[in-house]
């Protein structure tokens, strides 16, 4: 089962790369992969922002060993860079209502919370 997931997510960030509006950073340590960002550009409405090109920032991870190093923000600002490239003047992200480590983190790195919302679905 691992196999396949792997492949899942292999395949995934293939088909980002292959985009032109999305873009996929990767930290290398070592030759290890520890770390990646993923931002697209967003066209419809984005939360809390003035343009309608918006770069996003879809995910970021880092390995538990390798927080606190600076990596994530590095790969954030090549997001913000790309994002720039592309035409955007704002940026924007979101996290889970009770993430209060990807709060920190946003905020810590320059972000300011532009709107709180609860989303609501029911089964038809």
């Amino acid at each position: 089962m691992g196999g396949s997931h792997s492949c899942r997510v292999v395949d995934e960030f293939r088909e980002i790369v292959a985009k032109e509006d999305a873009v996929c950073f990767i930290k290398y340590v070592d030759d290890k992969p520890i770390a990646f960002a993923q931002g697209q550009l967003r066209y419809d409405y984005v939360e809390g922002t003035e343009s309608s090109l918006v770069g996003y920032l879809e995910g970021i991870f880092v390995a538990e060993e390798y927080r606190k190093s600076g990596y994530a923000a590095e790969l954030l600002g090549e997001c913000e860079k790309w994002a720039k490239e592309k035409g955007c003047t704002e940026f924007a992200s979101d996290c889970e209502f009770v993430n209060e480590e990807s709060l920190k983190f946003h905020l810590a790195l320059g972000f300011e919370e532009a709107n709180r919302i609860i989303c609501f679905r029911k089964d038809l």
